[in-house]
Protein backbone atom coordinates (compact mmCIF):
# COMPACT_ATOMS: atom_id res chain seq x y z
CA UNK A 1 0.00 0.00 0.00
CA UNK A 2 3.37 2.25 0.32
CA UNK A 3 3.03 3.47 -3.03
CA UNK A 4 -0.66 5.33 -2.42
CA UNK A 5 0.00 6.23 1.89
CA UNK A 6 0.01 9.69 0.26
CA UNK A 7 -3.80 9.53 -0.21
CA UNK A 8 -5.27 7.55 2.46
CA UNK A 9 -8.25 9.37 3.80
CA UNK A 10 -8.57 11.30 1.46
CA UNK A 11 -11.67 10.61 -0.11
CA UNK A 12 -13.12 9.24 3.36
CA UNK A 13 -17.15 10.41 4.13
CA UNK A 14 -15.91 10.43 7.82
CA UNK A 15 -13.46 11.30 10.22
CA UNK A 16 -11.21 8.69 11.30
CA UNK A 17 -12.78 8.47 15.02
CA UNK A 18 -16.22 7.95 13.49
CA UNK A 19 -14.69 4.62 12.22
CA UNK A 20 -12.57 3.69 14.96
CA UNK A 21 -15.55 3.62 17.35
CA UNK A 22 -17.47 1.68 15.15
CA UNK A 23 -14.63 -1.15 14.38
CA UNK A 24 -14.31 -1.49 18.18
CA UNK A 25 -17.97 -1.85 18.61
CA UNK A 26 -17.48 -4.35 16.18
CA UNK A 27 -14.21 -5.97 17.16
CA UNK A 28 -16.03 -6.19 21.15
CA UNK A 29 -19.20 -8.18 18.98
CA UNK A 30 -16.81 -11.08 17.17
CA UNK A 31 -14.88 -11.07 21.16
CA UNK A 32 -18.51 -11.88 22.40
CA UNK A 33 -19.67 -14.26 20.25
CA UNK A 34 -16.68 -16.41 20.71
CA UNK A 35 -15.17 -16.25 17.20
CA UNK A 36 -11.24 -15.07 16.58
CA UNK A 37 -12.38 -12.91 13.46
CA UNK A 38 -15.04 -12.47 11.29
CA UNK A 39 -14.71 -11.71 7.32
CA UNK A 40 -17.36 -8.95 6.46
CA UNK A 41 -18.55 -9.38 3.06
CA UNK A 42 -21.61 -7.33 2.53
CA UNK A 43 -20.21 -3.70 1.09
CA UNK A 44 -22.98 -2.03 3.30
CA UNK A 45 -20.87 -3.03 6.81
CA UNK A 46 -17.53 -2.89 4.97
CA UNK A 47 -18.82 0.75 4.51
CA UNK A 48 -20.09 1.25 7.63
CA UNK A 49 -16.73 0.29 9.35
CA UNK A 50 -14.72 1.53 6.77
CA UNK A 51 -15.49 4.28 4.58
CA UNK A 52 -14.74 2.12 1.85
CA UNK A 53 -17.06 2.81 -1.30
CA UNK A 54 -16.53 1.97 -5.23
CA UNK A 55 -18.93 1.02 -8.00
CA UNK A 56 -16.99 -1.97 -8.53
CA UNK A 57 -17.88 -3.55 -5.09
CA UNK A 58 -19.23 -6.55 -7.90
CA UNK A 59 -16.20 -7.80 -7.82
CA UNK A 60 -14.73 -9.85 -4.89
CA UNK A 61 -13.78 -7.90 -1.41
CA UNK A 62 -13.51 -8.64 2.44
CA UNK A 63 -12.87 -7.13 5.34
CA UNK A 64 -10.97 -9.30 8.04
CA UNK A 65 -12.28 -8.03 11.26
CA UNK A 66 -10.33 -9.84 14.32
CA UNK A 67 -11.60 -10.20 17.51
CA UNK A 68 -8.44 -7.56 18.97
CA UNK A 69 -6.55 -5.52 16.58
CA UNK A 70 -7.13 -3.40 13.67
CA UNK A 71 -9.26 -4.67 10.39
CA UNK A 72 -6.86 -6.06 7.07
CA UNK A 73 -8.72 -5.19 3.88
CA UNK A 74 -8.76 -7.72 0.65
CA UNK A 75 -9.66 -6.01 -2.98
CA UNK A 76 -9.14 -6.40 -6.15
CA UNK A 77 -6.08 -4.62 -7.41
CA UNK A 78 -7.51 -2.06 -9.58
CA UNK A 79 -9.56 -1.29 -6.60
CA UNK A 80 -6.81 -1.00 -3.74
CA UNK A 81 -6.02 3.16 -4.59
CA UNK A 82 -9.91 4.12 -4.11
CA UNK A 83 -9.70 1.88 -0.91
CA UNK A 84 -6.73 3.71 0.10
CA UNK A 85 -8.24 7.04 -0.87
CA UNK A 86 -11.60 6.10 0.65
CA UNK A 87 -10.37 4.61 4.41
CA UNK A 88 -7.57 5.46 7.22
CA UNK A 89 -6.60 1.72 7.07
CA UNK A 90 -2.96 0.85 7.13
CA UNK A 91 -3.47 -2.96 5.63
CA UNK A 92 -5.30 -3.30 2.04
CA UNK A 93 -4.11 -6.33 0.08
CA UNK A 94 -5.30 -6.82 -3.28
CA UNK A 95 -5.55 -10.01 -5.64
CA UNK A 96 -4.97 -9.91 -9.34
CA UNK A 97 -7.42 -10.25 -11.93
CA UNK A 98 -7.27 -13.99 -12.83
CA UNK A 99 -6.16 -15.20 -9.71
CA UNK A 100 -8.35 -16.70 -7.27
CA UNK A 101 -9.87 -14.32 -4.48
CA UNK A 102 -10.20 -17.62 -2.46
CA UNK A 103 -7.18 -18.29 -2.22
CA UNK A 104 -5.89 -14.98 -2.09
CA UNK A 105 -8.39 -14.33 1.14
CA UNK A 106 -6.97 -17.82 2.51
CA UNK A 107 -3.35 -16.73 2.15
CA UNK A 108 -4.00 -13.08 3.88
CA UNK A 109 -5.89 -15.34 6.67
CA UNK A 110 -2.82 -17.82 7.22
CA UNK A 111 -0.15 -14.31 7.18
CA UNK A 112 -2.39 -13.25 9.85
CA UNK A 113 -2.78 -16.83 11.78
CA UNK A 114 -6.58 -16.99 11.83
CA UNK A 115 -7.21 -20.25 11.10
CA UNK A 116 -10.95 -20.93 11.87
CA UNK A 117 -12.70 -17.13 10.88
CA UNK A 118 -16.22 -16.83 11.21
CA UNK A 119 -18.00 -15.33 7.92
CA UNK A 120 -21.26 -13.20 6.72
CA UNK A 121 -22.63 -15.73 4.39
CA UNK A 122 -26.24 -13.90 4.00
CA UNK A 123 -25.41 -11.43 2.26
CA UNK A 124 -25.90 -11.00 -1.85
CA UNK A 125 -22.26 -10.82 -2.65
CA UNK A 126 -20.78 -14.18 -1.60
CA UNK A 127 -21.99 -17.26 -4.10
CA UNK A 128 -21.89 -20.65 -1.94
CA UNK A 129 -19.49 -22.07 -4.69
CA UNK A 130 -17.37 -18.66 -3.54
CA UNK A 131 -17.83 -19.62 -0.09
CA UNK A 132 -17.07 -23.45 -0.61
CA UNK A 133 -13.78 -22.75 -2.00
CA UNK A 134 -12.88 -20.47 1.05
CA UNK A 135 -13.89 -23.11 3.43
CA UNK A 136 -11.73 -25.53 1.73
CA UNK A 137 -8.67 -23.15 1.26
CA UNK A 138 -8.46 -23.10 4.80
CA UNK A 139 -9.14 -26.67 5.28
CA UNK A 140 -12.63 -26.36 6.92
CA UNK A 141 -15.51 -28.57 6.11
CA UNK A 142 -18.02 -25.15 6.34
CA UNK A 143 -17.34 -21.56 7.86
CA UNK A 144 -19.28 -20.56 10.51
CA UNK A 145 -21.96 -17.73 10.00
CA UNK A 146 -21.38 -14.34 11.82
CA UNK A 147 -24.07 -12.61 8.87
CA UNK A 148 -26.20 -11.64 12.15
CA UNK A 149 -23.16 -10.22 14.45
CA UNK A 150 -22.94 -6.44 12.82
CA UNK A 151 -25.97 -5.65 11.62
CA UNK A 152 -27.84 -4.95 15.06
CA UNK A 153 -24.73 -2.02 15.98
CA UNK A 154 -26.00 -0.51 12.36
CA UNK A 155 -29.28 0.39 13.65
CA UNK A 156 -28.57 3.58 16.17
CA UNK A 157 -27.67 6.63 13.86
CA UNK A 158 -24.78 8.43 15.39
CA UNK A 159 -24.84 11.95 14.89
CA UNK A 160 -22.63 12.00 11.87
CA UNK A 161 -24.79 9.57 10.44
CA UNK A 162 -28.12 11.01 10.78
CA UNK A 163 -26.63 14.26 9.50
CA UNK A 164 -25.99 12.32 6.46
CA UNK A 165 -29.40 11.27 6.18
CA UNK A 166 -30.63 15.14 6.59
CA UNK A 167 -28.67 15.77 3.53
CA UNK A 168 -29.72 13.06 1.38
CA UNK A 169 -33.65 13.76 2.57
CA UNK A 170 -33.50 17.44 1.06
CA UNK A 171 -32.20 15.70 -2.38
CA UNK A 172 -34.98 13.42 -2.51
CA UNK A 173 -37.77 16.38 -1.30
CA UNK A 174 -36.04 18.74 -4.41
CA UNK A 175 -36.01 15.28 -6.57
CA UNK A 176 -39.97 15.05 -5.82
CA UNK A 177 -40.99 18.27 -6.13
CA UNK A 178 -39.37 18.63 -9.58
CA UNK A 179 -40.94 15.28 -10.44
CA UNK A 180 -44.65 15.78 -9.67
CA UNK A 181 -44.01 19.52 -11.65
CA UNK A 182 -42.94 17.34 -14.87
CA UNK A 183 -46.32 15.57 -14.56
CA UNK A 184 -48.89 16.86 -17.29
CA UNK A 185 -50.88 15.46 -20.06
CA UNK A 186 -49.04 14.88 -22.78
CA UNK A 187 -45.33 14.28 -20.63
CA UNK A 188 -44.09 10.77 -20.32
CA UNK A 189 -42.85 8.66 -17.42
CA UNK A 190 -39.42 9.03 -18.77
CA UNK A 191 -39.64 13.36 -18.47
CA UNK A 192 -40.69 12.69 -15.10
CA UNK A 193 -37.65 10.30 -13.92
CA UNK A 194 -35.15 12.62 -15.48
CA UNK A 195 -36.82 15.77 -13.87
CA UNK A 196 -36.41 13.43 -10.44
CA UNK A 197 -32.75 12.62 -10.86
CA UNK A 198 -31.57 15.74 -12.09
CA UNK A 199 -33.23 17.99 -9.70
CA UNK A 200 -32.01 15.47 -6.98
CA UNK A 201 -28.54 15.13 -8.31
CA UNK A 202 -28.56 18.91 -8.73
CA UNK A 203 -29.27 19.43 -5.30
CA UNK A 204 -26.46 17.29 -3.96
CA UNK A 205 -27.33 13.82 -4.09
CA UNK A 206 -24.37 10.98 -4.59
CA UNK A 207 -25.27 7.86 -6.85
CA UNK A 208 -28.70 6.16 -5.65
CA UNK A 209 -28.95 2.64 -4.41
CA UNK A 210 -31.93 2.18 -6.57
CA UNK A 211 -33.12 4.18 -9.26
CA UNK A 212 -36.49 6.32 -8.62
CA UNK A 213 -40.01 4.76 -9.61
CA UNK A 214 -42.12 6.18 -12.06
CA UNK A 215 -45.39 4.96 -13.26
CA UNK A 216 -48.72 5.95 -14.35
CA UNK A 217 -52.13 4.75 -15.63
CA UNK A 218 -52.11 0.97 -14.81
CA UNK A 219 -48.96 0.53 -14.61
CA UNK A 220 -49.01 2.08 -11.21
CA UNK A 221 -50.86 -0.33 -9.85
CA UNK A 222 -47.85 -2.67 -9.62
CA UNK A 223 -45.19 -2.82 -6.96
CA UNK A 224 -41.34 -1.30 -7.84
CA UNK A 225 -42.18 -0.45 -11.56
CA UNK A 226 -40.03 1.83 -13.32
CA UNK A 227 -40.52 4.52 -16.38
CA UNK A 228 -41.45 2.82 -19.39
CA UNK A 229 -41.65 5.83 -21.91
CA UNK A 230 -45.55 5.50 -21.26
CA UNK A 231 -47.32 9.06 -22.31
CA UNK A 232 -49.30 10.69 -19.51
CA UNK A 233 -53.14 11.03 -20.19
CA UNK A 234 -55.87 13.04 -18.52
CA UNK A 235 -57.32 10.66 -15.68
CA UNK A 236 -54.13 8.73 -15.03
CA UNK A 237 -52.78 8.14 -11.46
CA UNK A 238 -48.89 8.51 -11.28
CA UNK A 239 -46.65 6.58 -8.55
CA UNK A 240 -43.50 8.35 -7.97
CA UNK A 241 -41.03 7.18 -5.22
CA UNK A 242 -37.21 8.05 -4.89
CA UNK A 243 -34.01 8.39 -2.69
CA UNK A 244 -31.70 10.72 -1.98
CA UNK A 245 -28.14 9.95 -1.22
CA UNK A 246 -25.15 11.47 0.51
CA UNK A 247 -21.98 10.01 1.65
CA UNK A 248 -23.95 6.34 0.94
CA UNK A 249 -26.62 7.47 3.63
CA UNK A 250 -30.51 7.37 2.04
CA UNK A 251 -33.72 9.15 2.51
CA UNK A 252 -36.63 8.02 0.85
CA UNK A 253 -39.86 9.96 -0.09
CA UNK A 254 -43.13 8.58 -1.99
CA UNK A 255 -45.79 10.47 -3.18
CA UNK A 256 -48.85 9.92 -5.62
CA UNK A 257 -50.61 12.11 -7.85
CA UNK A 258 -53.25 12.00 -10.63
CA UNK A 259 -53.96 14.29 -13.65
CA UNK A 260 -57.45 15.62 -12.97
CA UNK A 261 -59.93 14.56 -10.67
CA UNK A 262 -59.27 11.03 -8.52
CA UNK A 263 -62.18 8.41 -8.68
CA UNK A 264 -64.17 8.49 -5.21
CA UNK A 265 -62.55 4.74 -4.40
CA UNK A 266 -59.30 6.39 -4.89
CA UNK A 267 -59.94 9.12 -2.97
CA UNK A 268 -61.20 7.06 -0.46
CA UNK A 269 -58.16 5.26 -0.55
CA UNK A 270 -55.78 7.89 -0.45
CA UNK A 271 -57.74 8.94 2.61
CA UNK A 272 -57.14 5.62 4.49
CA UNK A 273 -53.20 5.70 3.56
CA UNK A 274 -52.57 9.03 5.25
CA UNK A 275 -54.77 7.94 8.24
CA UNK A 276 -52.51 5.00 8.78
CA UNK A 277 -49.30 6.74 7.83
CA UNK A 278 -50.34 9.05 10.88
CA UNK A 279 -51.09 6.47 12.93
CA UNK A 280 -47.91 4.70 12.64
CA UNK A 281 -45.73 8.16 13.17
CA UNK A 282 -47.41 8.64 16.21
CA UNK A 283 -47.02 4.91 17.31
CA UNK A 284 -42.98 5.65 17.49
CA UNK A 285 -41.37 6.29 20.02
CA UNK A 286 -38.51 5.03 22.07
CA UNK A 287 -39.09 1.72 24.40
CA UNK A 288 -41.99 0.46 21.98
CA UNK A 289 -41.28 -2.52 19.86
CA UNK A 290 -40.47 -1.75 15.99
CA UNK A 291 -44.03 -4.10 15.45
CA UNK A 292 -46.03 -1.04 17.45
CA UNK A 293 -46.07 1.16 14.15
CA UNK A 294 -47.43 -1.22 11.63
CA UNK A 295 -49.74 -2.87 14.14
CA UNK A 296 -51.03 0.59 14.07
CA UNK A 297 -51.02 1.44 10.86
CA UNK A 298 -52.63 -2.34 9.72
CA UNK A 299 -55.18 -1.66 12.27
CA UNK A 300 -56.77 1.57 10.26
CA UNK A 301 -56.26 -0.33 7.00
CA UNK A 302 -58.42 -3.13 8.45
CA UNK A 303 -61.06 -1.06 9.40
CA UNK A 304 -61.50 0.66 6.52
CA UNK A 305 -61.65 -3.06 4.83
CA UNK A 306 -58.33 -2.16 2.59
CA UNK A 307 -56.19 -5.38 4.13
CA UNK A 308 -56.00 -6.99 0.59
CA UNK A 309 -54.89 -3.64 -0.91
CA UNK A 310 -51.83 -3.54 1.82
CA UNK A 311 -50.23 -6.83 2.64
CA UNK A 312 -46.83 -5.58 3.65
CA UNK A 313 -45.09 -3.86 5.92
CA UNK A 314 -45.06 -0.23 7.29
CA UNK A 315 -41.49 0.69 7.13
CA UNK A 316 -37.71 -0.42 7.34
CA UNK A 317 -34.10 0.68 8.49
CA UNK A 318 -32.57 3.33 6.54
CA UNK A 319 -28.98 4.42 5.88
CA UNK A 320 -25.90 2.69 4.41
CA UNK A 321 -27.00 1.91 0.84
CA UNK A 322 -25.49 0.15 -2.36
CA UNK A 323 -27.78 -1.28 -4.88
CA UNK A 324 -29.62 -3.04 -5.81
CA UNK A 325 -31.62 -1.54 -2.58
CA UNK A 326 -31.74 1.84 -0.80
CA UNK A 327 -33.08 0.64 2.35
CA UNK A 328 -31.63 -1.42 5.18
CA UNK A 329 -35.08 -3.63 5.44
CA UNK A 330 -33.08 -6.49 5.63
CA UNK A 331 -31.55 -4.84 8.97
CA UNK A 332 -34.57 -3.74 10.89
CA UNK A 333 -38.10 -3.56 9.98
CA UNK A 334 -41.60 -2.31 11.40
CA UNK A 335 -43.56 -4.95 11.14
CA UNK A 336 -45.65 -7.71 13.60
CA UNK A 337 -43.31 -9.77 15.52
CA UNK A 338 -40.26 -7.58 15.48
CA UNK A 339 -39.85 -7.16 19.37
CA UNK A 340 -36.46 -5.23 19.17
CA UNK A 341 -37.24 -1.75 21.04
CA UNK A 342 -37.76 1.85 19.07
CA UNK A 343 -34.32 3.87 19.59
CA UNK A 344 -33.57 7.31 19.61
CA UNK A 345 -31.25 7.97 16.81
CA UNK A 346 -33.04 5.19 14.17
CA UNK A 347 -34.17 5.98 10.97
CA UNK A 348 -37.20 4.58 9.33
CA UNK A 349 -38.57 5.16 5.97
CA UNK A 350 -42.75 4.24 6.44
CA UNK A 351 -44.09 4.13 2.66
CA UNK A 352 -48.24 3.92 3.40
CA UNK A 353 -49.25 2.84 0.34
CA UNK A 354 -52.76 0.68 -0.70
CA UNK A 355 -53.06 -0.44 -4.64
CA UNK A 356 -55.66 -1.34 -6.58
CA UNK A 357 -53.30 -4.02 -8.36
CA UNK A 358 -52.93 -3.52 -12.24
CA UNK A 359 -55.01 0.06 -11.59
CA UNK A 360 -53.65 2.40 -9.21
CA UNK A 361 -51.54 2.81 -6.33
CA UNK A 362 -52.21 5.72 -3.71
CA UNK A 363 -50.42 6.64 -0.36
CA UNK A 364 -47.77 9.04 0.95
CA UNK A 365 -44.15 8.30 2.79
CA UNK A 366 -42.02 9.91 5.36
CA UNK A 367 -38.43 9.38 6.15
CA UNK A 368 -38.16 10.17 10.14
CA UNK A 369 -35.36 10.31 12.84
CA UNK A 370 -36.60 8.69 16.41
CA UNK A 371 -35.99 10.97 18.81
CA UNK A 372 -36.25 11.06 22.68
CA UNK A 373 -40.04 11.54 21.73
CA UNK A 374 -41.04 10.11 18.65
CA UNK A 375 -40.30 10.95 15.41
CA UNK A 376 -39.45 13.68 13.60
CA UNK A 377 -40.28 13.78 9.90
CA UNK A 378 -37.42 14.56 7.19
CA UNK A 379 -39.43 16.16 4.24
CA UNK A 380 -41.72 19.32 4.48
CA UNK A 381 -43.57 18.24 1.77
CA UNK A 382 -47.45 18.12 1.71
CA UNK A 383 -48.50 13.96 1.38
CA UNK A 384 -52.03 14.33 -0.31
CA UNK A 385 -52.55 13.39 -3.73
CA UNK A 386 -51.13 15.60 -6.04
CA UNK A 387 -54.05 16.98 -8.42
CA UNK A 388 -52.47 18.45 -11.77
Amino acid sequence: MHEFAHMQGSEAAFRQAEFAERQTRAGRAVREAGFEALIVTSPETIYWLTGRQTAGYFAFQALILPADGAPHLLVRRLEQPGAVANTWLADIAAYEDGEDPAEALARLLGALGIACPAMELGGWFVSPLLAARIAASLKLDALPDGSALLPPLRAVKSPAEIEAIRRAATYAEAGMRAGLEACRAGSDENAVAAAMLGEATRAGSEAMAMEPLVSSGPRSGLPHMTWRRRRLETGDPIFLELAGSHARYHAALMRSAWIGPPPTEARRMMDCALRALDAALDAIRPGAPCSAPHEAAQRVIDADGYTAAFRKRIGYSMGIAFAPDWGEGALLSLFSGVDRPIEPGMVFHLPATLRSYGVWTVGASETVVVTPTGAEPLSSLPRGCAIL
